[in-house]
């Protein structure tokens, strides 16, 4: 089966460039030259390459759309800028970046990677442990024991999708904290502990043993798909 790629570049000469490149790969690659109607589209695709600097709308503000939209499609962003601020900004929705100029096989060698980690294929549907299934499309949790819809708090549901977004990798608990409230850290603060506490018992057969938000400890948190 072929990689189906979303790359959204307005610069024609490198987005020519960068679609041949890829599709003498084998991918097939649909290529945007401004975000209008990627929302639509980032559902059908297993990976997006997105650059920031478009018109209109910055690669910032639309990589934060679709991955609302797609939040299990991983994004690689493409950046000429440089600063941290920027890197730091990106990497909030972003599952990698890549700074222009770029060779191609640093590109594929990239996306090869958030394909395996992501599963290869952009799910509708996950299932986290053997009793979970996350509906990706709508947003929902369902128990395949009951059938029963597992209602979420607000930040009960982002800290689960940012889970899902990031799947397979550890997450220190500052940028967990720091990606669902939005604000810095404070050392020692309990807050996404007590919030991982109680969606630990939403989702878990057993709290005090999970199988679905692992802890590793001094490290930080992950959700093995």
């Amino acid at each position: 089966m072929r990689t189906n790629i979303l790359y959204i570049e307005d610069n024609e000469k490198i987005g020519t460039w960068v679609k041949e490149e890829l599709e003498q790969r084998g991918y097939s690659v649909q290529w945007l030259q401004s975000g209008e109607g990627a929302e639509a589209e980032v559902t059908q695709v297993d990976v997006v390459i997105l650059d920031i600097m478009l018109p209109g709308l910055d690669g910032f503000t639309i990589g934060k759309r679709l991955k609302k939209a797609a939040p299990a499609v991983p994004v690689l962003l493409l950046t000429a800028r440089t600063s941290i601020d920027d890197k730091v900004e990106g990497l909030q929705f972003a599952d990698d970046y890549l700074t222009k100029p770029f060779h191609t096989d640093e590109l594929v060698a990239r996306l090869e990677v958030l394909i395996r980690r992501s599963g290869g294929v952009s799910p509708d549907r996950i299932t986290l442990g053997t009793h979970i299934e996350v509906d990706m499309k709508l947003q929902t949790l369902y128990d395949k024991r009951t059938g029963e819809e597992i209602i979420l708090t607000g930040k009960q549901h982002q800290i689960l999708m940012y889970f899902l977004r990031h799947p397979n990798q550890v997450l220190p608990k500052e940028q967990l904290y720091e990606a669902v409230w939005e604000e810095a850290y404070i050392p020692g603060d309990k807050t996404l502990l007590v919030h991982l506490h109680r969606l630990r018992h939403k989702l878990e057969r057993d709290p005090e043993a999970p199988e679905i938000i692992e802890t590793l400890k001094g490290i930080g948190y992950r959700v093995k798909l």
